[in-house]
């Protein structure tokens, strides 16, 4: 399994009608592949939309678009709102249960690292030992370093009821020794993150 994380930039106040043209747009779409997500940002860099999805492998996903653009209702017809647009291609890691539609949050936060070239087997090992346990306090949506996209990127989703929950389960966390895991801070080079609230058409709510 591969995830395609595509993050556009759209155009201040076009939010409702951005959501609005992509859902129904996307009920022509979902017949060739399922979204995994759509979410929009609510702290973080403002104006941005985020929709993943979920391929087999590369050769899923180039199947899948090649049908899908010839659909006469697809792309939607947002192309007037978007500034920029960025794709990227994650690996997920194996020990993480893939996502499936329903509720995990509503309240997601993206958190977007560049680590040190050649870190990410060590890393991965590092969040196998702890992953379980600090899933336990809230879910992990999915996690993997970034195929194709900014090189040594590495990308992990997390779901929270709600931002006073996304504090207390990263103090608890902290406190049980739960998280972060080890020697996760010596691989790093810059992080990112954003707070994500899911559309109404998302499959992750």
């Amino acid at each position: 399994m591969i995830y395609e994380i595509r993050t556009y930039q759209i155009a201040p106040g076009s939010l409702a009608e951005v959501e609005k043209r992509f859902g129904d747009a996307y009920q022509y779409r979902k017949k060739y592949s399922e979204l995994t997500a759509f979410l929009h940002t609510e702290v973080g860099p403002l104006n941005e939309i985020v929709h993943i999805w979920g391929y087999k492998d590369l050769a899923d996903r180039a199947r899948v678009r090649g049908e899908s653009s010839k659909e006469a209702n697809w792309p939607p017809k947002i192309q007037e709102f978007i500034r920029q647009m960025r794709s990227e291609i994650v690996n997920p890691f194996s020990f993480i249960p893939e996502p499936h539609p329903g509720k995990m949050g509503p309240v997601y936060e993206l958190r977007y690292y560049t680590i040190k070239p050649g870190t990410l087997p060590d890393l991965a090992k590092g969040w196998e030992s702890k992953a379980a346990e600090r899933s336990k306090l809230s879910p992990i949506v999915f996690a993997g370093g970034v195929e194709f996209g900014r090189a040594n990127g590495f990308v992990h989703i997390w779901a929270y009821s709600s931002m006073d929950n996304r504090m207390q389960v990263r103090e608890d966390a902290r406190k049980k020794g739960v998280w972060p895991p080890p020697g996760g801070g010596d691989r790093l080079i810059t992080q990112e993150n954003k707070i994500l609230l899911p559309s109404a058409f998302s499959p992750l709510q």
